[in-house]
């Protein structure tokens, strides 16, 4: 059985993903679209990327990743790689009820996803071996610090596509797989 892997990120177009471990925007769809897609879903992300969440989120199974030996935090799961993390993951999601029917024998023939939400470092380790790429695409330049790596000849499949424009934004919901 194979989960399916996910990225899920918001990129300015010059591929500023951060800035002094935050989001140097404020997008009123995005989050809520990142909350429908992933919960119920493992989520995995680096030390960093938990720290400027803050806390773990509701509803799913929290893995951080991190070189740190003495990291422990309540309501999330603390592994040292991205192998590590994945096979937690995978485990974590067979354990969680889908609404998708099950074939006859009882064995499902993929599990669902597994999310990889940030940052940087893990984006770029993940990418390789991710099946699918969930992308809020700012178009405009914005000053950042963290920075989404190149993914237009991994994911070169685009599959959905919504456009929206804020007062201060233009920005596309957009789907990409191999």
């Amino acid at each position: 059985m194979k989960a399916k892997i996910s990225l899920i990120v918001a990129m300015a177009e010059n591929r500023v993903i951060g800035k002094e471990n935050g989001m140097p925007w404020h997008i009123p769809g995005e989050l809520p679209r990142f909350k429908r897609i992933t919960t119920g879903h493992p989520i995995i992300m680096g030390r960093k990327t938990y720290e400027s969440i803050g806390r773990p989120l509701p509803n799913r199974v929290n893995i951080v990743i991190t070189r740190d030996a003495g990291f422990k935090v309540d309501g999330v799961v603390v592994v040292h790689s991205l192998e590590e993390a994945l096979e937690v993951a995978k485990k974590a999601e067979l354990l969680t009820p889908h609404p998708s029917p099950l074939p006859i024998n009882g064995a499902r023939e993929q599990l669902g996803e597994v999310f990889i939400i940030g940052g940087g470092e893990i984006f770029k380790q993940a990418m390789p071996i991710a099946d699918k790429l969930y992308l809020t695409l700012i178009h405009k330049n914005i000053e950042g610090d963290t920075h989404f790596p190149k993914y237009e000849k991994i994911f070169s499949k685009e599959v959905f596509r919504e456009d929206h424009e804020t007062e201060e934004y233009r920005y596309s919901f957009l789907e990409f797989e191999k």
